[in-house]
């Protein structure tokens, strides 16, 4: 008999980047390189699990501005363009390194690679990846949940109830479009949360969420068995709390098995390191240089030097580094058990994109990973939330009834990474728009034709604004001037909407001209921004 549960979860998320004014734009390849080194390695491992008769569990959040992106017509036929120019490109690397002992076996890795994707993509999934998940979910094994729409930093926009729910509401609708049935739970923003949010959830009938370790062990009244059990908010919504030591063992850069140094090193990557003449044909269309995802060295160390990459040998590593995780769950499992009395449930949580981009081997760890708890008896089983819930929440003795406390993950914990002194001009400017889409919305609650199409892109500009992505990244630097200049974008064009709905004054070309750009949410309604619904 099994002494408790492993909930693995993985949130899968990018900001909404799509720019058909140009024919190649920098940033969309963060899309491509998640679907090439993130989206299809990890159904191809679940369905490899699937086909080898291996039982397991696992949840993915599907942001709402990330299956858009993958349902888009443009962005599909772009990918197309992108696989074929990195078929392309491991073709070249594949003749120029024949006979070389080191580099010959990666470049043939990289070139079977690529061209195993594009067969999965067109010929397996035509093109619909959202749609391949959809179908894994029907096997029982996947549990797949929504998120907010996009993706804002909730807590930051708590002034304004409408724009926490709309975020809610509009992100649950595009859920059921796609998996045609309601979202049994959320990934909050961040793990953004307030007391009281849990409320906006019950109102589209969400039953979990999930919360930093904090969140839920400075609750109120403390919990009794700490993150090791789902806390029952006031509203009656679940919240699931991050356990530490699991996570740490897969997410930290000094402890975390990604930094092994048989693992491949991201960083080093042909589209720095190399001058030759097929490197910059693939670069130039960008303009600048910029990573291929052909990289062929490991981490060796924790200097410069490098040396090459052994397929096999980051293979084995993965599958040693499987096993460790399963006997330290196991261990933890048989001290919590012992220490609670109850079947412990570990939540395990990570980015997605951890999982072949940043980490290469992610992938492969977990099919070793579930691999190794399948075909040996363990302590543990793996579990999904609504699994887990149905099992045990019958049994009164695991309830814990608790308010949680206000709470996010990342550095510190208390929303500092999206509000600092690097970033909190773009609030004035949010929260203000935020105040127009309501009076919009109460203004004009009976609007229709051109001018109800107005609004609904009015909406969209808002949301969009909202993104947590542009505050990360202007706060970390990384690619800030980017997501500076697309704030400033969106709450322009969200400006000009407004007054061009105050004043009649509206122009069907350039309505049709960002409505052709910012095309997220088609089925979008700008009334859920109507003030009515607050408390």
């Amino acid at each position: 008999m099994h002494k408790g549960y492993l909930c693995i979860v993985l949130h899968a998320h990018l900001p909404f980047i799509r720019h058909p004014e140009y024919e190649y734009f920098l940033e969309e390849n963060w899309l491509f390189e998640a679907i090439t080194e993130t989206y299809i390695p990890l159904l191809d491992v679940f369905i490899r699990l699937l086909n080898e008769g291996i039982d397991f569990r696992i949840t993915i959040s599907l942001s709402p501005t990330l299956i858009e992106m993958l349902n888009d017509r443009l962005l599909r036929n772009r990918y197309k363009r992108h696989i074929e120019n990195l078929i392309d490109l491991s073709d070249k690397e594949v003749y120029r390194t024949r006979g070389d002992i080191n580099f010959e076996p990666v470049t043939r890795m990289y070139n079977e690679r690529f061209r195993r994707i594009r067969y999965l993509f067109e010929d397996l999934y035509h093109r619909d990846i959202v749609a391949a998940f959809k179908a894994l979910e029907q096997t029982g094994k996947i549990e797949i949940i929504t998120s907010a729409a996009t993706h804002a930093f909730l807590p930051t926009l708590s002034k304004y109830p409408q724009a926490v729910r709309a975020q809610i509401k509009i992100g649950s609708a595009l859920y059921r479009k796609f998996f045609r049935k309601e979202p049994e739970g959320i990934w909050l923003p961040e793990c953004g949360y307030e007391p009281g949010f849990d409320n906006y959830l019950k109102e589209e009938d969400i039953k979990f969420f999930f919360l930093e370790t904090h969140g839920i062990t400075c609750g109120n009244p403390s919990p009794g068995f700490n993150v090791y059990a789902p806390v029952v908010c006031p509203s009656g919504v679940f919240a699931f709390g991050r356990d530490v030591e699991s996570s740490q063992q897969v997410w930290s850069s000094i402890f975390g098995y990604p930094g092994d140094f048989d693992y491949r090193d991201f960083y080093r990557d042909i589209g720095y390191d190399l001058e030759c003449g097929h490197i910059k044909a693939f670069i130039n269309q960008f303009g600048t240089k910029t990573y291929t995802g052909l990289k062929y060295y490991r981490i060796t160390g924790k200097t410069d030097h490098k040396e090459p990459y052994v397929i096999e040998q980051a293979k084995e590593k993965a599958s040693e580094h499987a096993n460790n995780f399963i006997q330290n769950r196991e261990l933890q499992i048989d001290f919590l058990s012992q220490t609670l009395k109850i079947k412990p449930v570990i939540t395990a949580t990570y980015d997605t994109e951890l999982f072949g981009h940043w980490w290469f081997e992610g992938p492969e760890w977990l099919y070793f990973l579930f691999r190794g708890i399948s075909r040996t008896r363990r302590n543990f089983k793996t579990v999904t939330p609504s699994e887990y819930l149905h099992l045990n929440t019958h049994q009164t003795e695991y309830l814990q009834a608790c308010q949680p406390s206000m709470s996010s993950w990342g550095y510190k914990g208390y929303s500092e990474v999206w509000l600092n002194e690097s970033n909190d001009y773009v609030y004035p400017h949010i929260l203000k728009a935020t105040e127009r889409m309501i009076y919009l919305a109460d203004k004009f609650f009976e609007a229709d034709n051109i001018q109800k199409r107005t609004l609904n892109q009015a909406a969209r500009e808002l949301l969009l604004s909202q993104q947590s992505d542009w505050t990360f990244m202007i706060r970390t630097g990384n690619t800030s001037e980017y997501a500076r200049k697309r704030f400033a974008e969106h709450i322009g064009r969200f400006n000009y909407l407004y007054h061009s709905i105050i004043t009649g004054n509206i122009s069907r070309e350039k309505l049709k001209e960002i409505e052709d750009i910012d095309n997220i949410f088609q089925k979008i309604d700008y009334r859920y921004f109507k003030s009515e619904n607050d408390d």
